[in-house]
Parts: C-alpha cells; structure tokens; sequence
C-alpha cells in the first residue's frame, strides 16, 4: 500500500509520520510540531489537512483498519500470502502499523477496541473451530491479542533475538517462530505452508 517517500502526497506523509509519532510516543505523547517535522512539512500545513490531532489520530485509525482489510485480501483471498515479493512488502511497510495499534490498545485511545474487533473478525474469518466449545470469535480474539503481544515485548524480543524486531531480519524469524508454534489446523488448509515458504530464511537459520 505504501509508495516511495517522494511519490506521496504531502497529507500522505504526514499521515504516516502520525502513525510513527503515534506509536513511538502515544496521542499524548505525539505533537503537531513533532509530526510536521517528521513529514518534512509546516505544523499548519498539519491542521489544514486534519485540523486536531485528534482529526489526525481518527485519520490514522481508519488508514490502519484499511490497511489490514487489504493485506488479508491480498494475501489469503488473492492467494499473495504465498509470493516472497508480498511477504517482503508486508515486513517493510506492517511494522509501523501494528506498533501504531499496539499503542493505541494500551493507551485505551479513543478508535482502539473498534480496530481490534475489526482485526478479530478479519482473523475469525479463517479460523476452524477444531473444538466446539470455544466460541470461534473467542479463538480469534485470544490469537488476535497473543500476536499484537509480540510487538509489546518489541524491546525483549530484539535482545532475544540478537536483532531488533523490526528489521527485516528480526520480522521474518518473529513470522516464522509464530508459524512453527500455530497448529496448522487452526486455518484453512495450505495458509500456513505457504506463509512459511514466502518468508526469507534469517541469518541465525542459515548458519
């Protein structure tokens, strides 16, 4: 979804310098000033887009839900979930929106429990309900939340790994870990061997 710096618009850039502001700092935390400087632009240019911060943050909310309505679209309804090139976009550009809905859950921001239903529901839609007493959306939810707990133990999960989380590197071996964790069963079949093989093999794999 995301295009080279140069190539975006200047409301585009501020909208992605939030979502870094947003979830390195928190609303409170993130500042007009702060978020201008990020995006290259004046802090009134920021208010003429989106008025408030707050006009910022629900913009960001509503980028995010779009955001990973399309990646599931593309990568498990189009069958991308399998291409390497997919897989490589995904751990370029997921990071800064998944630490942007991390935060917002733990700050209690305004959108956050709207995202996460939204994110259990996209997850339920491929779940199997292998056990039929546990409500399928209950399954989703609870795997929903075990994954965007990865991203809060951002800073303990680089020191395990040797590399930080967020790198290239430190994403593919956090995907890989999850896949060979996750039951294969939970979804429908194929999903996982072919997220599997999309994802580049880490350094650590290889030696």
């Amino acid at each position: 979804m995301e295009t080279p710096e140069s190539d975006l618009t200047a409301r585009a850039r501020i909208r992605d310098a939030a979502l870094v502001e947003f979830g390195q700092r928190g609303e409170k935390g993130a500042t007009i000033r702060t978020i201008a400087a990020r995006a290259g632009v004046s802090p009134g240019l920021v208010q003429f887009h989106f008025g408030t911060k707050s006009g910022l943050r629900a913009t960001c909310d509503a980028y995010v839900l779009e955001y990973l309505r399309t990646e599931v679209d593309l990568g498990i309804d189009q069958g991308g979930i399998g291409d390497p090139a997919f897989a490589a976009e995904a751990l370029r550009t997921g990071p800064p929106v998944t630490r942007y809905l991390v935060r917002a859950l733990i700050d209690g921001s305004p959108g956050a429990d709207a995202m996460f239903d939204e994110v259990v529901d996209l997850t339920a839609r491929y779940l199997r309900a292998s056990d039929p007493s546990v409500p399928l959306r209950a399954k989703a939810a609870v795997m929903v939340a075990m994954k965007l707990g990865i991203s809060a133990f951002a800073a303990q999960l680089s020191r395990s790994f040797g590399v930080d989380l967020y790198s290239p590197e430190g994403m593919s071996l956090s995907g890989r870990a999850q896949l060979d964790l996750l039951n294969p069963e939970l979804s429908e079949p194929g999903i996982f061997e072919q997220a599997r093989q999309s994802l580049p093999a880490t350094d650590q794999e290889q030696s």
